[in-house]
């Protein structure tokens, strides 16, 4: 039995450039499709939110000159385009799936609706939430802990290249450790960038916990909800 019964897993954009360092790496897209059908195949109801970074990050241009809202209305654009394709690969595995987004943008996707979006996931199709919040100011992390709440997700499953929360950037500092568990309120007195600040407090409140872990490594998806402890559990 699968250790959760509804999850949003939050997926970066960056993650998708796979080994290429840029786009979209379709080895990297289709792995991922196989691992979030093999947990759908265990019953498990799946939201998805995934990042645009890996083609444009509105805060990113708005530091060479965007407006910062057009910027983040790209950076909108830039999810629907990786949540097409993303939902492009599950369709190939052939898992059923929809795209719905935060924006009015229909025939490209469906416009956002709760109870809608439920509804699909118990009936074993995966939805691809897009376009953030449809709000400028807002991160994908926001995103994801909004829709992770309104869908009444046991978790968020953040898929990263790291294998967890450490004490600092793992990647960055050789002596940084590994937490099996961290609060949220030690996440934001250490300030570990875990999620952003808005995020991260929008879980703590909704008692919504987070489970960190490196998705780029072919079966940890499951290995996760198989209850193996690879990575780190962000919690009241």
């Amino acid at each position: 039995m699968a250790r959760f019964k509804r999850i949003l897993l939050k997926l970066s954009g960056e993650s998708l450039q796979g080994e290429q360092g840029y786009g979209i790496d379709v080895k990297r897209l289709n792995e991922y499709a196989e691992q979030i059908k093999e947990i759908a195949d265990m019953g498990v109801q799946i939201g998805i939110v995934i990042g645009g970074g890996n083609i444009f990050r509105g805060l990113a241009g708005a530091g060479k000159g965007f407006d910062r809202v057009k910027g983040d209305q790209m950076g909108m654009c830039a999810t629907v385009v990786n949540s097409l394709a993303l939902s492009s690969a599950l369709d190939s595995v052939g898992q059923k799936n929809r795209v719905m987004t935060a924006i009015r943008m229909e025939p490209i996707g469906e416009f956002y609706n709760k109870w809608k979006a439920i509804e699909a996931m118990q009936q074993g199709e995966i939805v691809i939430f897009s376009a953030g919040t449809g709000s400028p100011y807002f991160t994908t992390d926001t995103g994801s802990s909004l829709r992770g709440i309104e869908i009444e997700a046991d978790v968020m499953l953040k898929g990263t290249r790291v294998d967890g929360v450490y004490t600092a950037d793992p990647e960055k500092d050789p002596t940084a450790t590994k937490f099996h568990d961290i609060t949220y309120e030690e996440v934001l007195s250490r300030n570990l960038k875990v999620m952003d600040m808005t995020a991260t407090a929008m879980c703590m409140q909704n008692n919504l916990p987070i489970y960190v872990f490196n998705m780029d490594i072919k079966g940890n998806l499951k290995r996760v909800l198989d209850g193996e402890e690879i990575g780190t559990l962000v919690h009241n």
